[in-house]
């Protein structure tokens, strides 16, 4: 994974001195895996140019807006990276199988979709999209992990669990949002991501395999001298600062150092 992570730190240093504008969606079911590989291909970039956009339920004011207005907002401008944790194709997916959408609404925005991803390409921006395909076992499995788990409980939804007894209908929806925006010049890419660590390698590697990038010459950082001490600096004393309680140091000494913090 490193060695990937290096590459995408050589893709954000092309981003942003050739002015690129990446946009990357991450859609698929509930739990399967799409976070834990927005963190693993951000961990070392610069969230001044890798930004992640997931957003809220649309406000009312955002319901009357045209469909695509609130994600345009977010798009990248030259020299930016965004990857968008659930995109415009929440119409496609959740709100159709739900019933958030009309049927009018769904079949003008499956029209508009081409269109507006073909205005996106055609004005420079590089467009990737990718489908986290998880199964039904290995789902139910990792719900089932989040319910025991204080770190992770926040993670499942009510709308998570409607999606238990809605396998169906959401594989339908699917089904026909694949036949309809899958197109030449913008393609779904499915990552099966049952084994996590897998799809997170393998999304990546396909990533990296899609972009033209190249070597950006650094420039040369060189430390300086720190400047001999001029004697004229006098720190106040310690005790006027509100230091935070050392935690760490009483945890270590009540294990003696036998458990790594």
């Amino acid at each position: 994974m490193l060695v990937l992570q290096t590459e995408l730190v050589k893709v954000q240093e092309w981003v942003r001195a050739t002015g690129t504008r990446l946009v990357i969606l991450f859609e698929g079911r509930d739990a399967a895996g799409k976070g834990g590989t927005i963190k693993r291909l951000t961990e070392f970039l610069s969230p001044r140019i890798a930004r992640i956009v997931a957003l809220p339920t649309p406000t009312e004011r955002e319901r009357g807006q045209w469909y695509f207005q609130r994600y345009v907002a977010h798009l990248p401008a030259p020299g930016e990276i965004v990857l968008f944790d659930r995109s415009w194709y929440n119409r496609a997916g959740v709100e159709r199988v739900m019933g958030f959408c009309t049927p009018e609404q769904y079949e003008l925005f499956m029209e508009q979709t081409p269109v507006f991803e073909q205005m996106l390409i055609q004005d420079g921006i590089l467009l990737r999209k990718y489908w986290f395909s998880v199964s039904d076992g290995e789902q139910l499995r990792r719900f089932r992990g989040r319910m025991s788990d204080p770190l992770r409980q926040w993670k499942l939804s009510p709308m998570d669990l409607e999606s238990i007894t809605r396998w169906e209908d959401y594989s339908r929806a699917k089904d026909e949002m694949m036949a309809r925006t899958d197109l030449p010049e913008s393609p779904w890419y499915v990552v099966d991501s049952d084994i996590k660590k897998h799809a997170r390698i393998n999304m990546i590697s396909h990533l990296l395999s899609t972009l033209p990038y190249h070597d950006v010459a650094m420039p040369v950082v060189e430390l300086p001298e720190r400047p001999p001490a001029r004697k004229t600096y006098v720190r106040p004393p310690l005790e006027l600062s509100t230091f935070v309680p050392d935690l760490a140091r009483e945890l270590a000494i009540s294990t003696r150092g036998d458990t790594p913090i």
